[in-house]
């Protein structure tokens, strides 16, 4: 059996992947982006504490404000990550760009785990902070189109959403593994311990296990598709322009539904729903790994039934219940509330997801697929990720009413669902 890139070039072939080597290859990827999204993800979590390590002692807020501001600034450099790893990726193979990524988030996430507060070098501390989230941001830039394209273009036939699912399960399965760690921390250190050398664990942790994820990287192999592609002339490739304004808008949703609600709300929780520090990170650990068992099988339904239906589905459900939803927890407070809240998000999320990451890899051609796809991922990402804990924080400040963190949410399901409306469906169609 053969693997045929198609293009208006003659089409090009090696052989295609079996099942067997499609798990192996999955699971190696997928592996490395578990500790990717784990460290990118625990600064969320311990958001308030480095606010106050980091930046000079005053209003709480103001210091909260502060670390979500340079949580936004790691995705500054994600769209040059993905522009360089992209090309990277696109002329020289997956494996070589994924390998950079990987040591990038270790020495990064070293960087913050060992770095003196402001207490101790004073404006230095802020600027060893941010350097350390450029890092990154551009590592995270370069990874989650790396990644996705890599196990999209490994699957096998008429499977390319549920190997997909694989990407988001793990991205996501980082997150909540960072939520874990700080729910395990909390419950077992003081609050002194926590703010004195506790909330640095965390992120050792990230860099120690990072040498791992390099091993691992380094024995995969290159997909059949990227294989095929070589064969392909550089010159006379079109231009892919409305492709990535389309996944621009597509992953809105994934963007703000990811920071308002997986890395905000247990910040949120907290503040207004009458729930404790330990109780909102298990809530938020629990919510996800519903997600985590979920994304599978919306990737594996998406193989049969399609993209858009998926995405629409989704965006819908967010645009009619997140309101109503997030009001019940100010109006009802408690855990239970909470956990089962955010159990429904992450339920209406499993679904999108599911569909998302493939459909994103689908819309362009293996030749110089990263080049377009990791770019304007990332783009979209600062516009509707980047600052969405800050945008949420100030909006409740602003309007006084804790409900308005959905506004932004909102806002970006409109945009997707204009996008998902005027793409065609690729789940049955072969790669690009």
């Amino acid at each position: 059996m053969t693997y045929t890139v198609t293009t208006d070039q003659a089409p090009a072939s090696v052989s295609a992947p079996d099942a067997r080597a499609s798990r192996k290859a999955t699971l190696v990827a997928s592996i490395g982006n578990v500790l990717e999204w784990y460290d990118f993800g625990v600064y969320g979590f311990f958001a308030a504490t480095i606010g106050a390590k980091f930046f000079a002692a005053g209003d709480s807020v103001a210091a909260l404000l502060s670390a979500f501001a340079v949580f936004g600034i790691g995705f500054v450099a994600r769209p040059l990550g993905g522009i360089v790893v992209g090309f990277i990726a696109d002329k020289h193979g997956r494996r070589p760009a994924m390998m950079i990524t990987i040591m990038m988030m270790a020495l990064g996430t070293l960087m913050i785990g060992i770095s003196p507060t402001y207490a101790t070098v004073g404006v230095a501390a802020p600027v060893i902070l941010v350097t350390a989230r450029l890092l990154q941001g551009f590592s995270t830039g370069g990874e989650w189109g790396a990644s996705a394209a890599y196990v999209v273009e490994w699957a096998t036939p008429g499977r390319r959403g549920f190997f997909a699912s694989a990407q988001q399960l793990t991205a996501y399965l980082g997150i909540v593994l960072g939520s874990s760690i700080a729910a395990l921390l909390s419950g077992a250190l003081s609050v002194s311990q926590i703010d004195d050398w506790g909330w640095r664990v965390p992120f050792i942790l990230g860099a120690l296990i990072g040498p791992f994820g390099l091993y691992l990287r380094r024995t995969m192999s290159e997909t059949p598709a990227f294989e095929a592609a070589r064969q392909i002339p550089e010159s006379g490739q079109p231009q892919e322009w409305g492709a990535a304004i389309r996944l621009f808008c597509l992953v809105a949703v994934t963007h703000s539904v990811t920071f308002t609600f997986m890395y905000y709300l247990p910040t949120f929780t907290q503040k207004f729903a009458g729930v404790s520090r330990v109780e909102s990170l298990w809530s938020n650990s629990i919510a996800i790994i519903v997600f985590v068992l979920a994304v599978p099988i919306c990737g594996m339904i998406s193989d049969r039934v399609g993209r858009k239906p998926m995405l629409l589905t989704a965006d819908l459900l967010f645009l009619v219940l997140s309101f109503p939803l997030m009001a019940a927890t100010v109006s009802y407070p408690g855990f239970v509330t909470v956990l089962a809240v955010q159990i429904i998000l992450n339920l209406f999320f499993a679904i999108y997801a599911g569909a998302a990451a493939v459909a994103c890899v689908e819309l362009f051609p293996t030749k110089t697929r990263l080049r377009w796809l990791s770019p304007a991922y990332n783009i979209s990402g600062v516009a509707f990720g980047a600052f969405a804990p800050y945008i949420a924080t100030w909006l409740v400040e602003k309007t006084g009413s804790p409900t308005s963190v959905v506004y932004f949410v909102l806002f970006a399901t409109v945009i997707s669902g204009i996008a998902i409306l005027g793409m065609s469906e690729t789940a049955h169609k072969p790669l690009r």
